[in-house]
């Protein structure tokens, strides 16, 4: 990852916005996550923002119920579907 991709995803956010507001649709950004899946460390703050809202970081994400984690390892997902499990059994 480097600047230029940073800008360039900054860029079609922006774009993905106004096509938004152009064709009447509406997005919520306070339910979008800005994850960085990498397994090196990343020390600068992902700043992303969608219709003038900042677009909060987030170290996991879930997404067609899987629980992704930005260093891609699976504990996140096996501790979600663990509680899930536990909850169905003793509703």
């Amino acid at each position: 990852m480097n600047n230029n991709d940073v800008e360039r995803l900054q860029t079609y956010l922006g774009r993905l916005g106004e096509w938004a507001v152009e064709n009447g649709m509406k997005l919520n950004p306070s339910k979008s996550k800005a994850v960085s899946f990498t397994t090196a460390q990343v020390n600068d703050p992902l700043n992303y923002s969608l219709l003038n809202q900042v677009i909060q970081e987030a170290s996991s994400c879930k997404y067609l119920g899987i629980m992704s984690h930005s260093d891609f390892s699976w504990t996140d997902h096996v501790n979600y579907m663990e509680g899930n499990s536990f909850q169905n059994v003793y509703s």
